[in-house]
C-alpha cells in the first residue's frame, strides 16, 4: 500500500502516534489557521513558512515537522478553508446541486486566494472530498454513471470558481486607474465599443444587458448560467432513463 504523504495523513488523523517525548506545542490546525489569516489579509503571496511561523511566535524550522513544504501547507489550507458541504437530505438532485454550487461559489468568494491555488491542488482532505462525495452521491442516485458524475461535478466547481472571480472583479477595482465595479466597467465599455466593429457587444450595452447593480452579477447572472447547466444535466438524466 502506498504511503500517505505526511500532511495528508495528518489531515485525516492517520499519522502514527509517537509514544516518546513531550507532546508537540503546535498542531496542523493552528498552522493552517494562521496561514489562512495571512492569505485572507495579504493574498497568497504573503503566505511563507517564515511569515506563518512569525504569526505563531515560533521558529520557521518548527513548522517542518507538520508541513514539509509550502506546497504541503497550501494543500492543508485548501481543506481547512472549506466549510462542510450542504447535506442532500431529501432535496431533489436539481435543487441540491443548485444549493451546492452556490455554497461553493460563496466560500470561494470569502477566500479569494483559493481561486489561485485550488485548480493546482486536487482535493485530498476530508472536507474537500466531502464536497465531491455529496455531489457524486446525488448525481449517481439520479441515474448517471460515476464518470458522468465526476465530469459534471468538475464543471459545476469550475462554474462556481469563475462566478466567484467575476463577483470579486465586479465588486472591486479592476486596477488602480480603472473603473470601479460593474457600473464603471459598463461605462468604460460604452466609450470603447462601436457598433461597426463590435455589433453584438454594442447591442448588449445598448439594451442594458450588463446590468445596472451589483446584484445583477451576484444573483441574476449566476442563476441564469446555473440554470443552463442544470437544464443540460436534466436532459442527460432524461436520456439515461429513456435508454
Amino acid at each position: 500500500m502506498q504511503k500517505l504523504p505526511t500532511v495528508v495523513a495528518r489531515m485525516w488523523g492517520r499519522e502514527p502516534v509517537s509514544r516518546r517525548g513531550p507532546r508537540p506545542g503546535l498542531t496542523l490546525d493552528r498552522i493552517t489557521d494562521a496561514a489562512i489569516e495571512i492569505a485572507d489579509a495579504e493574498g497568497l503571496a504573503g503566505v511563507r513558512m517564515s511569515s506563518v511561523a512569525a504569526r505563531l511566535g515560533v521558529s520557521t524550522m518548527s513548522l517542518y515537522g507538520y508541513v514539509a513544504s509550502k506546497d504541503e501547507l497550501l494543500t492543508a489550507m485548501v481543506d481547512a478553508a472549506a466549510p462542510d458541504p450542504p447535506e442532500p437530505g431529501t432535496l431533489p438532485w436539481r435543487e441540491y446541486l443548485s444549493v451546492w454550487t452556490r455554497a461553493n461559489r460563496d466560500f470561494l468568494a470569502c477566500h479569494l486566494w483559493l481561486l489561485e491555488v485550488s485548480p493546482l491542488t486536487p482535493p485530498t482532505g476530508p472536507r474537500t472530498l466531502r464536497w465531491l462525495d455529496r455531489a457524486l452521491t446525488v448525481l449517481t442516485g439520479a441515474g448517471l454513471t460515476a464518470a458522468e458524475a465526476i465530469n459534471i461535478t468538475s464543471t459545476l466547481s469550475a462554474y462556481a470558481a469563475s462566478s466567484a472571480t467575476l463577483l470579486s472583479a465586479m465588486s472591486g477595482t479592476v486596477d488602480e486607474t480603472g473603473p470601479e465595479g460593474l457600473a464603471g466597467y459598463t461605462a468604460l465599455l460604452t466609450q470603447l465599443v462601436d457598433a461597426g466593429t463590435y455589433p453584438g457587444l454594442a447591442a448588449a450595452l445598448e439594451s442594458g444587458a450588463f446590468g445596472a447593480a451589483p446584484d445583477w452579477v451576484e444573483d441574476a447572472d449566476f442563476t441564469f448560467g446555473l440554470t443552463l447547466l442544470l437544464d443540460g444535466i436534466e436532459a442527460l438524466i432524461t436520456r439515461r432513463r429513456k435508454g
